[in-house]
């Protein structure tokens, strides 16, 4: 007798988070496809789902804790492995304090659950101002511009794409992000339903993107420059069209605008963003004309040295031009669970700066420092020096700005654990990998991004497969390591012990579903996990709708137009008077994406990786005939703190003057275990990136608009 089954379930491996239907023979994946019944995601799927196959059969996938032994690896039992992180880790807290140890977590993170309703007791443990995550090299000014102007890092506004009228997106690329801040699945055809109600799209960025091609129309701006646009774009709104702009609300507190872009006219900025003065007035009287717009800048724009300044501009343009709260602008979503108020209730609205970086002073965030910060603040001696690092669901050296530095860094350390999946660019240097399992071994439900979707949804997936087939050393789901060894590292007075031991119990008495169905129930839907269950195509809850000024999360209730945070940077913001004439080999650096790539990790994919590389430099055509290089020569990228050499692939899509590489490749150092990702290994473009290089408000990464020189190989 067949032992076929069906299951539904979501993809985690990206924020579409698009419904799948999975069919199995006993142990064998038998096929995955989009589940035409999920109301959200309406059957589409993009080809990273089909590849969760591949992660759960990855013969290089790790399936037992290991110990590093000189050059070789030893597979050992948890109970070994638990024990010496907690030897390890108090042995250097009590030499060299709490702040010596030091915790990135990366993105998969806030696609696993369990890690978010249990990592925080770890975290507390640990005691350590040293926290870092791929917020800083990603989205960081879109949470500061939440936390300043409506009280809650996480209150990020989400353009309502499927009623909009005009969309307007800078340095995003939708179509092969399948959103990004924006949790959007099928996100092609809802891109095509604005155009066949008669909206518009126009993207604005240094390359015709993918998702240029299905807009209306694209406008090139130079790498950096992003900031210029938005302040003439408030100058013709407050100095030319301001008795078109509809009155602010009364529960927003604003200062004057027009004087904070004065100096921002639009014949001023042209000549340093590229975007034309008539242009810049087009696109104002369009926005002001139009019967809803939205403005969505996402990760080229945050990336950048002003990139704070950007988002909170975003924000400012969509609010006075009257798109925001309201059908077809920027709105907020009310999710099931409401982790907003969740968080809000347990002190995590957020916070700025309470505390510095030792070695540059960079400014904390939502207890976190700029990842930037992390490899002077391994290799600076003096008091604080981080001497141990534990990595969760990151590979910093490949994500990260500077990977060179970072290497000599994570070489130096005295101790280093890394809990993942796959011996890496990352947990290469680790002393321990604790391997958790995949993702098709949890249950799963969305925190993050069902406060980020377009629609407000529902939905929990059961685990595909059980563990316990690998056996009583084999994974563990990540909130167990975790919570293992918060149990293992619980010291100090016996009154704290007991403490720690009882929320230790109480934690994995409950479990991550335990503690969703307790959200649930909470929820402004009193919804249960059992229902939940019932309910294997996911529900759908509505439309986004108007929440404000009951939403903001500042105690009066009050949203904060024009933070003085913001401000005081404006005051320091001057418009070049005019841009210094680049060599024959001098070239601004951006990154790109692809729809079959997520960051490092999904590149150990046959079905993925195979044909064409992704990982070439993209240069503009024009640039590179002037130069003599040829479709695919081999070229050397060279920056302040690296250089590499990469197959050049010419193309019109790309501004003059500028040169793209992808981010996530790199796979070419010795130890790792990638057998797939090794013949496809590309190039790290965080060779070339800078970790001086940041936007100083945020403390955010400037990846985009890194200063190379090029010369043939």
């Amino acid at each position: 007798m067949s032992d076929i089954s069906v299951h539904h379930r979501a993809c985690h491996l990206c924020e579409a988070i698009c419904g799948l239907t999975i069919q199995t023979e006993g142990e064998r994946i038998l096929s995955i496809k989009g589940d035409p019944l999920d109301s959200f995601s309406r059957g589409h799927i993009c080809p990273k789902a089909v590849a969760l196959q591949d992660i759960q059969n990855d013969p290089d996938r790790l399936r037992h804790p290991m110990r590093r032994c000189g050059d070789e690896w030893q597979a050992i039992s948890w109970e070994e492995a638990y024990e010496l992180v907690a030897e390890r880790l108090a042995e250097i807290r009590e030499r060299h304090g709490a702040n010596a140890v030091a915790i990135y977590q990366g993105n998969p993170s806030v696609h696993n659950y369990g890690l978010m309703t249990h990592s925080n007791y770890f975290l507390g443990l640990l005691k350590t101002r040293n926290r870092f995550s791929a917020t800083s090299v990603d989205q960081l000014p879109h949470h500061m511009a939440s936390y300043f102007m409506f009280g809650h890092q996480l209150m990020v506004p989400v353009p309502d794409i499927d009623r909009t009228d005009f969309l307007i997106v800078m340095g995003g690329n939708p179509l092969a992000s399948n959103g990004s801040l924006m949790t959007a699945p099928d996100i092609k055809n809802r891109l095509k339903s604005i155009r066949e109600r008669g909206g518009r799209i126009l993207v604005i960025d240094p390359r015709k993107t993918e998702t240029a091609d299905v807009a209306d129309e694209h406008w090139f701006v130079r790498p950096g420059q992003d900031v210029y646009l938005l302040l003439s774009l408030l100058y013709v709104f407050t100095h030319e069209l301001q008795t078109q702009l509809p009155s602010l609300p009364d529960y927003i507190d604003s200062q004057a605008l027009a004087p904070l872009c004065a100096d921002f006219k639009p014949e001023n900025t042209a000549p340093v963003t590229g975007v034309s003065a008539d242009n810049v007035r087009e696109l104002a009287n369009r926005w002001l004309s139009a019967e809803s717009a939205v403005c969505y800048g996402r990760m080229g724009v945050s990336v950048q040295a002003q990139g704070a300044l950007c988002q909170w501009l975003i924000n400012v343009l969509n609010i006075v031009s009257g798109n925001f709260d309201r059908a077809g602008g920027a709105m907020f979503t009310r999710p099931a669970v409401d982790l907003l108020k969740v968080t809000a209730a347990q002190g995590g609205r957020g916070h700025y700066n309470k505390f510095q970086s030792r070695v540059r002073g960079l400014p904390e965030f939502g207890g976190e420092l700029p990842v930037s910060a992390l490899a002077e603040e391994i290799l600076t001696p003096g008091e604080g020096q981080i001497k141990a690092m534990l990595t969760v669901a990151g590979n910093p050296l490949v994500s990260t700005p500077n990977s060179g530095q970072l290497t000599k860094a994570f070489e130096s350390l005295d101790f280093m654990v890394s809990v993942d999946m796959f011996l890496n660019e990352t947990s290469r240097h680790a002393d321990l990998i604790l391997p958790p399992c995949s993702p098709l071994e949890r249950d799963h439900y969305d925190l993050i991004f069902n406060v980020l979707a377009v629609r407000n949804v529902a939905k929990y997936s059961p685990p595909l497969y059980k563990r316990s087939r690998w056996g009583k050393n084999s994974v563990r789901e990540d909130w167990q390591i975790l919570l293992t060894l918060a149990k293992k590292l619980n010291r100090g007075s016996f009154g704290k012990r007991l403490e720690n031991r009882i929320m230790y119990g109480m934690m994995g008495l409950l479990k991550p579903s335990g503690i969703l169905n307790t959200l649930l129930k909470s929820g402004p839907y009193r919804m249960t996990l059992d229902k939940l269950k019932k309910s294997p195509h996911g529900l759908d809850l509505g439309e986004l709708q108007p929440c404000l000024p009951q939403r903001l999360f500042h105690k009066d209730k009050r949203l904060q137009l024009t933070p003085e945070t913001y401000l005081q940077a404006l005051q320091s913001l001057t418009l070049p008077q005019f841009l210094p004439q680049p060599q024959a080999d001098e070239f601004t650096l951006i990154g790109r994406r692809h729809i079959r790539c997520n960051n490092s990790w999904l590149h150990n994919s046959q079905r993925l990786t195979k044909g064409k590389s992704r990982c070439t430099l993209l240069m503009n055509a024009e640039d590179a005939a002037q130069r003599g290089v040829e479709e695919g020569a081999q070229v050397k990228v060279t920056s302040r703190v690296g250089a590499v050499v990469a197959t050049a692939e010419l193309t019109d899509a790309l501004m003059p003057g500028v040169v793209s590489l992808p981010h996530g490749w790199g796979h070419h150092q010795p130890e790792t275990r990638l057998q797939v990702a090794a013949r496809v290994a590309g190039v790290n473009c965080n060779e070339l990136t800078d970790d001086q290089q940041i936007d100083t408000l945020s403390g955010n990464a400037a990846l985009n608009g890194v200063a190379v020189t090029l010369a043939l190989a």
